[in-house]
C-alpha cells in the first residue's frame, strides 16, 4: 500500500554533532530532493566542555548546532535533557511528540537501540516510543496527531558494533555520499568545541579526520568513496515504505 509522508525529515539525536557525525550527507542529498529538514537534539551536550563549565558548554554547544544545521537551511531544537543523565521519562517523551508533530515529521532518524553510548541508547527508546504514538489522538500534547506514523530510520553507531564491542546486524543499506561530503564536512567543522573532549575523552587526536575516515570505511564496503550506513525500523506498529531508498535510489548501495 502507498502511503504519502509529509517532506520532512527530523534528525533526533542525543548530542549536538551526532547528526553532522553520523548522517548529515544524507540529509544534504535529501534536501536536494525538496524535503524540508530539522536537526534536534534531547541535551546540549553539557558535559562535552574541558575547561568550561556545564552552563557555558551548553551555550556554546547549542549556538554550534544552529551554525551547523544554518548549512542545511535546517531549524536546530533541543529538547533540554541533561547530558550524561539522560533518561526515559514521560516528559522526554512528550517533549519528542510535540516535536515531532510540530515539523509535521514524515521520516525520523535517530541512534539505534544497541549503540554503543548510553544516552544515545535512551534518546533511540524515547524516539521509537515518541513516533509510535505521534498519530494517536489521546496523547495530551498540544500539537494535532499526525495524519500517518512516521517512518523511522537508525544511522551509525561510532563504530559497527554494540555496547560490548560485538559486530552489530548488517545495514539495510548505505547511502554514496560523495557528493555531499563537504558540506558535512562543512556542518561538523562548526562543532569546535568537540575537538579537546575527544582528544581527551576517545584519544582521538583529528575529530573531523576520524568521522571522514569513517565514511571512508563505510564507502570501502559498497565500493564507493564516502558512505553513511542506516537500518529502516521494520517492527511492528511501523510503516515499512522504503521512502528513503526510493528517493535516493542512485546513491543507495546494499551489501
Amino acid at each position: 500500500m502507498e502511503h504519502t509522508f509529509n517532506k520532512v525529515v527530523l534528525s533526533l539525536h542525543a548530542h549536538p554533532d551526532d547528526t553532522e557525525a553520523f548522517c548529515a550527507g544524507t540529509l544534504k542529498l535529501l534536501k536536494d530532493k525538496g524535503y524540508k529538514i530539522v536537526i534536534a537534539t534531547m541535551t546540549a551536550g553539557g558535559m562535552g566542555g574541558i575547561n568550561s563549565t556545564e552552563e557555558k558548554t551548553i551555550a556554546l554547544r547549542k549556538e554550534e548546532a544552529r551554525k551547523a544545521a544554518a548549512v542545511l537551511d535546517a531549524e536546530y531544537y533541543c529538547l533540554d535533557g541533561r547530558d550524561g543523565f539522560l533518561f526515559d521519562t514521560t516528559e522526554m517523551r512528550l517533549k519528542t511528540i510535540s516535536l515531532i508533530r510540530k515539523v509535521r515529521a514524515g521520516i525520523v532518524i535517530t541512534h539505534l537501540p544497541i549503540d554503543y553510548h548510553s544516552d544515545h541508547r535512551t534518546t533511540c527508546n524515547i524516539v521509537e516510543s515518541a513516533a509510535m504514538i505521534s498519530s494517536l489522538p489521546n496523547v495530551p500534547v498540544e500539537e494535532e496527531p499526525l495524519e500517518i506514523t512516521p517512518l523511522l530510520y537508525h544511522s551509525a553507531p561510532l563504530t559497527l558494533s554494540d555496547p560490548i564491542g560485538n559486530r552489530i546486524a548488517p545495514p539495510t543499506f548505505f547511502v554514496d555520499i560523495t557528493s555531499a561530503i563537504e558540506t558535512k564536512m562543512d556542518m561538523l567543522a562548526h562543532h569546535q568545541s568537540q575537538m579537546d573532549l575527544m582528544r581527551h575523552m576517545h584519544k582521538m587526536d583529528d575529530f573531523f579526520g576520524e568521522m571522514k575516515k569513517n565514511n571512508v570505511d563505510y564507502g570501502k564496503m559498497v565500493g564507493v568513496d564516502y558512505a553513511e550506513p542506516f537500518w529502516q525500523h521494520l517492527g511492528g506498529g511501523f510503516q515499512k515504505d522504503p521512502l528513503i531508498q526510493e528517493e535516493l535510489k542512485e546513491f543507495i548501495k546494499t551489501l
